[in-house]
């Protein structure tokens, strides 16, 4: 226990207990998102809060450099990285913190080693998303760590209910919700001169009605299922543009599908943003594709701009989005149904609108920031509290 710190459980207000947070990298991904939003608005009277990237950094660090988190980046470089590692296992030795939280399968698998290994004796495992890339090997290695870790949190029941099948203690599971901030008013009503504004920058029609996408362009992501819908789309709705929002390794890939659906006029890749927020509110809707999901922040950031949304109907989507109330869902890999709900929308504007005004009511009722803060907050002081209660049996 780091000198001066307190070892009954009970929170110190001179001495903030020490967590230290591992994540895979600092990318705008939707783990670092809510990494960010925790890291930045712990209590800082109870908690002192460290931030380490096992492999690299990114744009996030910033927000946690202007909050003063203090963030160190560890450079693993090859999946199976001893001298990365032992860096990993030094800094946590040179920290000491009172709990160790990691996110994702990477920080799950280093960080729970080296923090087992640097002598932390409050472990906390991030799963968030339910992964069926996982071989037997890394499902094997999520088994071996759960014995040592004091709580495995995810974001949704369908999560929860993967790892589950996968023969992982219900005891250590805890569901906390993202959170996501309310949209900017300065942003939620905007000007027809900052629409024009922005059709002018993305060099579209001024009659232009916009759908987005926001994601990584990534297998899970099925894109080519929202390049299909948006070329059935175009028959009917002619004005219709397509962002895909976000960057990755498919790119080169599904701009060639764009080309020979031949609507490369109407389907734009916009690469990775930093300003969605401005963008989503001159957006008539969200599509959302993917083959599986923990609880996607592109969802609740659509909702919390008055976006409807439709979206397949995977584990974690089903949670923020409510058929015929919030928005539209259609079983994974119906192209057709994706472009049924989107017309409904687009034929209709004031359903549109009563349906993204219920999308942020909900996300300000049930998944604000502060509600997801104070759920990891109050599983923190439990775990402090009774620190002293004996590990799971290996």
């Amino acid at each position: 226990m780091p000198p001066g710190r307190r070892t009954d459980g009970a929170t110190d207000l001179a001495k903030p207990h020490r967590i230290l947070h591992i994540i895979p990298t600092l990318d705008r991904g939707g783990a670092e998102k809510q990494l960010t939003l925790l890291a930045t608005r712990l209590p800082r009277d109870e908690f002192e809060v460290h931030v380490c990237a096992l492999t690299r950094s990114g744009p996030l660090a910033a927000e946690l450099l202007a909050a003063g988190v203090p963030t160190t980046v560890i450079g693993k470089r090859f999946k199976f990285d001893p001298p990365s590692y032992l860096r990993l296992e030094r800094h946590v030795r040179s920290l000491r913190p009172d709990l160790v939280q990691t996110w994702l399968f990477a920080a799950n698998a280093y960080g729970r080693l080296a923090a087992l290994r640097a002598g932390t004796r409050l472990i906390v495992a991030g799963e968030r998303a339910p992964d069926p890339w996982k071989s037997w090997r890394e499902l094997a290695i999520d088994r071996l760590l759960a014995r040592r870790t004091r709580a495995i949190v995810v974001n949704s029941a369908g999560v929860r209910d993967f790892y589950l099948r996968q023969r992982l203690p219900a005891e250590l599971f805890r569901i906390v919700p993202n959170g996501i901030p309310p949209a900017d008013p300065a942003l939620a009503n905007p000007s027809p001169e900052s629409r024009a504004a922005l059709l002018a920058e993305l060099g579209l029609p001024a009659d232009a009605r916009l759908i987005a996408h926001v994601g990584r362009l990534w297998p899970q992501k099925r894109i080519k299922d929202v390049i299909w819908a948006a070329d059935l789309i175009k028959v009917v709705h002619k004005d219709v543009h397509t962002l895909l929002i976000g960057d990755g390794p498919l790119r080169a890939d599904l701009e060639r599908f764009r080309r020979q659906c031949h609507i490369e006029d109407q389907v734009h890749f916009l690469g990775e943003r930093g300003d969605v927020p401005r963008i989503l509110p001159h957006c008539r809707l969200l599509w959302l594709a993917s083959g599986y999901e923990g609880m996607p922040n592109a969802v609740m950031e659509a909702m919390a701009a008055g976006l409807p949304v439709v979206a397949t109907d995977a584990p974690g989507t089903r949670e923020l989005v409510v058929e015929g109330e919030t928005g539209y869902l259609a079983p994974v890999g119906d192209r057709a149904g994706l472009a049924r709900g989107a017309h409904r929308l687009l034929e209709d504007p004031e359903l549109a609108r009563r349906l993204g005004a219920a999308g942020q009511e909900r996300v300000r009722r049930e998944f604000s920031v502060e509600k997801m803060v104070d759920g990891f907050a109050a599983l923190y002081r439990e775990l402090l509290a009774s620190h002293a209660a004996p590990l799971r049996a290996s």
